[in-house]
């Protein structure tokens, strides 16, 4: 991949852009020159530019690419979607198509554009008059087209004799920063309250983010004197985020060009002061950026605040009331910032009725349960994302579809479940509604009993319906994200999952992609067949510290029951489990259970650690494969955590996609262990020991996962201190010619056993092969018959069908073949074949190898024989074990590439008569 990188630059002249593919022919040149030559219709301020070969994992390193930049630009917001049309672009480039993709971004005020071209330009569109009906986006063409229709703001096609280029535009969203407007005369009663001096602090801020002005106002606001906190960045004395829920840092804020909100600024005796800020970017004479922040107390917001336009209301009533003032209590969160809104009204909700606690709940889709989302006032935010049924019984929460008011809260038990062991009294409780649909329930509560009637019920119902749009289109857009997020979250996991078949690596995985992405920890459960209890095989959390403890607890747990319906289902074992081992773990620290505690202390902190690691919501999800349940994916959370319905969804996809991998790394495992045990039955276990004679043997399987058949040797006794020897290759690799190499080792070993000579074992060996019929494949073979001899030397009876013939060398450094060729075993019938005999004296060794190694290429070159030869010759004097492995090592030196071919070297010498 290449990759450049280019400062702004001022693009040529803009030509026409649409929403439409379209087609454009060009004069022929060079992929850069035909990059360069795009229209566009803004100015480019930066650019990025790769280059990806056409093999399946430049996809992978597209998608990295995009990522990277985006997010090096700032553009967070569109991270997503540009990977996911990456993705789907470059796969069609260098998967479908078959050629190299030139990647280029382009970064303007207004967005991104990014194109990607291959080299199949006469793979066009036909222009029609009408839409193009791409079809349906299950079928594997055209995908991609279609994600660009769907996700991009602008997209199309341009074609050259050469280039074939998909480009997409995403724009960035609108970011609003406020608004300019004009209010009408009110008399005074109406005006806003602020304190009799309203002081309005002035802080300018460079472009690095500190301090270069701070007025008097600021310095009685909080305290400081300018000395004192000029030069120093603002973020020091920030509190931020003082709202809950926003989104926007105080460094990103302080970049943009205008921008207003709430943050709190930590004063001199380190309270938090909230504010209210406007923030104005401007330049000096010489084109220096700076801030200028305004800031006054949050409770005087009226005085920056720009009011919200919209359309006039009639809400002030013939009788002169003033406007429920919640809308104006929860300002204007940015529209992206659906917890910032729904924090600030449950904050403003609690304020407005005087209340000590607030809490929002959404409803889920088929308005059948509801989700805490934000809470005020309730210990550990009362569990955000747990669910409560809308109606499930007397009293269930049955009103969240009316406003409701309870005077006391102990007169009916568990009417707003939210709200039990809270100590809250009274609540009154109002329906969120989008088109008579219900989208959620806001609520406030009080600890005294009696605090609300129906018009406090009405108050709250009215702000409830002035905010239920904006949340609604709030949580559709969170939705939208998510499920973009989702699906780029899914292409990559698919990506990892079938990038192994290695069954510990695919385990490693399903973890590694679910903490902390989806949980805050996760065990992974496998069954090995249906008669086999489920087995923890894998155990992570973002904690390494707390994987121990995790992993002892949830093997004192039985393991959850195998079902095979979909779907995510709650396992509250490992909760229950953990409290119960903490709470004895801290009455032994006490003393409660009468032992002695210093035995204990040292194991209280990791035990009570797990259980809150452990305490929250725990689920598990079955992974089914081929009508199978091969495991469970088990997540977790903290205590007092729930996992939110989006996610449990997300994980259910990622379950589905991990158990077929794991299913594949089990089989593939299988299948290589079968092969790699039918491997080792067609070699000799272990080598005789011969009196008088060195015998070693290297063998190398060639290919992953080494595939049965190929190569085989065996040295083995005869009778009366006669010892058989061979060395063959079968044709080709698999069952069939792993049964040739069967037949031949074993048959060799009976008839030479009878007494028959050599050409009469190879001619009867010949014989069964024929008789395989359409299994039988040709063998070459070298077989003979060693005898040590009185006199320290050894004679040698010798065969060579079709075989790479032997080599031997003597202690004068001369190399010569010990054999002449003969025909190989398996094509014709009648073989008359003939034994040749080979006296090696002391000293002298005799080499046989099979065609993998002679046939080693670089290239246009080969070892060959002579190149075997010539490496024989510098062999002289080592022993057996010793020229092997240096006929080996050149082996493999001769060539950079791994072996295509099994090696077989079986080495034999005879000692001299003195030691070496």
């Amino acid at each position: 991949m290449t990759t450049g990188l280019i400062p702004g630059e001022q693009p040529p002249d803009p030509g026409p852009t649409g929403g439409m593919p379209h087609q454009r022919r060009e004069p022929a040149g060079p992929a850069a020159q035909h990059i360069e030559n795009r229209s566009r219709s803004s100015v480019i301020t930066a650019r990025a530019a790769a280059s990806f070969e056409p093999v399946g994992r430049s996809v992978a390193s597209a998608r990295s690419f995009v990522r990277d930049t985006l997010q090096g630009w700032g553009f967070a917001d569109i991270v997503d979607d540009a990977v996911v049309l990456t993705s789907e672009l470059v796969t069609n480039a260098v998967v479908h198509a078959g050629t190299s993709a030139d990647l280029l971004c382009l970064r303007s005020d207004d967005g991104v554009r990014i194109e990607v071209a291959d080299r199949y330009p006469e793979r066009e569109i036909p222009l029609q008059g009408t839409a193009v009906n791409m079809g349906s986006p299950d079928r594997e063409g055209g995908r991609g087209l279609q994600l660009c229709a769907a996700l991009a703001g602008r997209w199309g096609v341009e074609y050259t004799p050469t280039h074939k280029t998909v480009w997409f535009q995403l724009d960035l969203p609108a970011r609003t920063v406020g608004t300019r407007a004009a209010g009408p005369a009110l008399p005074a009663d109406l005006l806003p309250l602020a304190d009799g001096r309203v002081r309005v602090a002035v802080v300018q801020i460079n472009r690095t983010g500190h301090v270069t002005a701070w007025n008097e106002d600021a310095e009685e606001l909080f305290g400081y004197p300018a000395e004192q906190v000029t030069g120093k960045p603002l973020t020091d004395l920030a509190a931020w985020p003082h709202t809950p829920g926003t989104s926007t840092g105080i460094a990103e804020a302080l970049q943009l060009s205008r921008w207003e909100g709430s943050y709190g600024i930590r004063a001199v005796d380190g309270r938090v002061t909230p504010v209210y800020a406007s923030h104005l970017r401007v330049r000096d004479t010489g084109g220096e950026p700076s801030t200028v922040c305004l800031l006054v107390r949050d409770h005087e917001r009226a005085v920056l605040q720009t009011p919200l336009r919209g359309p006039a209301s009639d809400a002030a009533g013939s009788e002169g009331k003033s406007t429920d003032p919640f809308e104006v209590f929860i300002g204007s969160p940015a529209p992206d910032d659906l917890d910032g809104l729904l924090q600030r009204t449950v904050e403003r909700a609690r304020d407005m009725l005087d209340g000590d606690s607030a809490f929002l709940l959404l409803a889920t889709d088929d308005e059948t349960e509801l989700e805490v989302r934000a809470s005020t006032g309730l210990p550990s935010a009362r569990q955000r994302f747990a669910r409560v049924p809308v109606e499930a019984g007397t009293g269930r929460y049955g009103s969240a579809r009316m406003p409701a008011v309870h005077d006391d809260l102990t007169a009916v038990s568990g009417a707003v479940p939210l709200l039990n062991g809270t100590g809250m009294r009274s609540v009154v409780t109002v329906p969120l509604k989008v088109e008579g649909r219900l989208t959620g329930s806001l609520g406030v509560a009080a600890e005294a009993p009696g605090r609300y009637s129906n018009e406090e019920a009405l108050r709250l119902q009215f702000a409830a319906d002035r905010i239920a749009l904006a949340v609604e289109s709030a949580r559709l857009g969170e939705l939208e994200r998510l499920r973009r997020g989702s699906l780029s979250f899914l292409v990559e996991a698919s990506d990892l999952l079938a990038g192994t078949l290695d069954r510990d690596q695919t385990l490693a995985l399903m973890a590694q992609m679910t903490v902390p992405t989806l949980a805050t920890w996760c065990a992974v459960y496998t069954i090995a067949d249906q008669a086999s209890e489920p087995y923890l095989s894998y155990v992570l959390h973002e904690d390494e510290e707390l994987i121990d403890g995790i992993k002892s607890l949830l093997s004192k747990v039985p393991p959850p029951d195998p079902v095979p319906t979909p779907g995510a289902r709650v396992w509250t074992a490992p909760a229950e489990v953990a409290h119960q081992a903490a709470l004895r773990s801290s009455m032994r620290s006490l003393g409660l259970s009468g032992g002695p505690t210093r035995q204990v202390t040292r194991g209280i902190g990791p035990t009570l650690a797990t259980a809150s690691a452990v305490g929250g919501e725990t689920v598990v999800l079955p992974l089914v494969a081929r009508n199978r349940v091969i495991g469970m994916l088990t997540l977790g959370k903290p205590t007092d955590e729930h996992f939110r319905q989006e996610i449990l969804e997300l994980a259910e996809d990622l379950s589905r996609r991990a158990a077929l991998a794991l299913d594949n790394a089990r089989l593939y495992s299988e299948r290589t262990a079968i092969s790699q045990s039918l491997q080792r039955s067609l070699l000799p276990p272990e080598l005789p020991t011969i009196e008088g004679v060195e015998v070693e043997v290297i063998y190398r399987a060639a290919g992953e996962g080494n595939e049965v058949g190929g190569d085989f040797y065996d040295v083995f006794p005869i009778r009366d201190g006669s010892y058989g020897f061979a060395i063959g290759d079968v044709c080709g690799t698999g069952p069939n010619a792993a049964a040739v190499t069967g037949l031949a080792r074993h048959a060799l070993r009976l008839l030479a056993r009878e007494g028959l000579s050599g050409p009469a074992v190879l001619e009867r060996l010949n014989s069964a092969i024929l008789d395989e019929g359409a299994r039988s494949r040709f063998l070459t073979l070298l077989y003979g018959e060693m005898r040590p001899q009185d006199d320290g030397s050894a004679e040698l009876k010798v065969v060579c069908a079709g075989h790479p013939l032997p080599l031997r060398l003597r202690q004068d450094g001369t190399v010569e073949p010990a054999a002449e060729p003969q025909p190989l075993l398996g094509v014709i019938e009648d073989l008359e074949l003939y034994e040749q005999t080979v006296t090696l004296d002391p000293g002298d060794v005799l080499l046989c190898v099979t065609d993998g190694v002679t046939e080693r290429r670089e290239g246009a070159r080969m070892l060959g024989d002579d190149g075997l030869a010539d490496v024989l010759t510098t062999c002289t004097g080592l022993t057996a074990g010793a020229v092997a492995a240096r006929i080996m090592r050149a082996v493999e030196r001769f060539a950079s590439d791994a072996p295509s071919d099994d090696m077989a070297i079986l080495a034999m010498r005879v000692p001299g008569l003195h030691k070496d």
